[in-house]
This record gives C-alpha cells, sequence and structure tokens, in this order.
C-alpha cells in the first residue's frame, strides 16, 4: 500500500490492497447484483450514469488497479479543545486499461488518511475512450484521445490533445500521473489557473477524460 509523508506533492505507486470481498454485505442494489455476479463488468455501471456508493464493488470488478499518492498535507481544524491536526491525503486509482479515479481522505494518521482516500477514489471511477485523433499520426491504434477534451474544477482548466505515437505524455506531474495510471501513453497538455492546487489540478483532468462520456453526438457523429 502507498505509504505517505508529510509535505506536498508525495508520489509511490503501487498495487491497490484489495478489500475484504469474502465479508463483503451489499447494501445497495447494484453492490448485491455484483456480488450475485449478474454484473461482471465495471462498465455496465459506468455507461448507466449509476453511482457508485460501496468501493467493494470496484474492487469485485476492477480486481488489479494502481494507486499513486498525489499529495498528503497536514492541516489543522478547530475543536472545543482547541487546534486539532489531521492529514488530508489525495491519491489517484486505476487499471491503466482506461478507468481511473481520485479520492480524498482525511484522519490523524498518515496510513487511515490514505486508505480513506483510496476507498473514496473507488467511487469515484470514471471510464474513458482510447483512440488517435492526431492528425500528425492516424495510426488508428489505441494509445492517446480520440480527440481534443477540456476539463474545469475550480479555477484550473486542462486541455488534452491527442498526439502522435511516440511523444509521451507532455504534461505537468499531477496530469502526467493521472493520464499514466488511466492508460493513456501519448498526449499534449496545457492548464491554466490555480494549478499549483494539485487536487483541483487532478479534478479538471478527470472532468477533460469525462466529458467525452458525457457529449451527445450529433446526427452522423460518431463518439
Amino acid at each position: 500500500m502507498a505509504k505517505g509523508r508529510k509535505g506536498k506533492n508525495t508520489s509511490k505507486r503501487e498495487e491497490v490492497e484489495l478489500l475484504d470481498i469474502a465479508s463483503w454485505i451489499p447494501r445497495t442494489n447494484i453492490g448485491k447484483r455484483v456480488k450475485a455476479g449478474e454484473i461482471s463488468s465495471i462498465d455496465q455501471i459506468l455507461d448507466e450514469g449509476i453511482a457508485i456508493l460501496e468501493p467493494e464493488i470496484v474492487d469485485s470488478l476492477i480486481p488489479e488497479m494502481e494507486v499513486e499518492t498525489l499529495a498528503v498535507n497536514p492541516t489543522q481544524r478547530s475543536t472545543d479543545s482547541g487546534r486539532k491536526m489531521q492529514f488530508r491525503a489525495v491519491v489517484v486509482i486505476g487499471d491503466k486499461k482506461g478507468h481511473v479515479g481520485i479520492g480524498v481522505g482525511k484522519c490523524e494518521e498518515v496510513k487511515p488518511a490514505l486508505d480513506y482516500a483510496m476507498k473514496d477514489a473507488r467511487k469515484n471511477m470514471i471510464h474513458l475512450k482510447f483512440g488517435c485523433g492526431s492528425w500528425e499520426c492516424r495510426c488508428g491504434q489505441q494509445h492517446s484521445l480520440p480527440q481534443k477534451l477540456e476539463g474545469k474544477y475550480g479555477s484550473t482548466i486542462v486541455v488534452l490533445k491527442p498526439a502522435p505515437k511516440g511523444l509521451g505524455l507532455a504534461a505537468s506531474d499531477v496530469i502526467k500521473k493521472v493520464l499514466s495510471i488511466a492508460g493513456l501513453r501519448d498526449i499534449w497538455s496545457s492548464a491554466e489557473g490555480s494549478t499549483s492546487n494539485v487536487y483541483n489540478t487532478a479534478m479538471a483532468t478527470i472532468d477533460a477524460l469525462d466529458s467525452i462520456n458525457k457529449k451527445k453526438p450529433q446526427p452522423g457523429e460518431t463518439i
């Protein structure tokens, strides 16, 4: 499991430690259907826009995922007994096959904060469409995006453009980590606004990737 440290922009790519699926008792209808084997793919849930309320659903359908810690920062909050120190963790998880999610967790200790963040990320999974939309490439392989995408979160705006095969991920550190764990290999990117905010930048990247799922195709158009 990923281990964070005090400070900003900590990073370590590791496999996600799976939750205890065997003793999991589903509470939602979707969870019960997954447990019963009626749903065998996470895309069946995401395509219908159904909220994932139980993190065990994701572990059941995507047993192999990686996690990368984007940031672990100390925070303080005022209580009746004075100021209380907590850690706020931001992580990204994905299977490098088009599924990715961002999560945030808070706790008095780093490890539980990371655990909460990973559970939160599971409930915020999206899937993206691969393609080769670069006019410089047109190889037809699934190494980039099919078209230019733009996302926004808070004051941060992220633009992602298809890139030719072999270019790599031309992006800032945070954007690159999100794109890499999602499975993208070649992307041009730009960001503006509050780019120093790790969470906003990561979420703006997710919003860009998810925007193609929200777009309604025009007559004769294929997404």
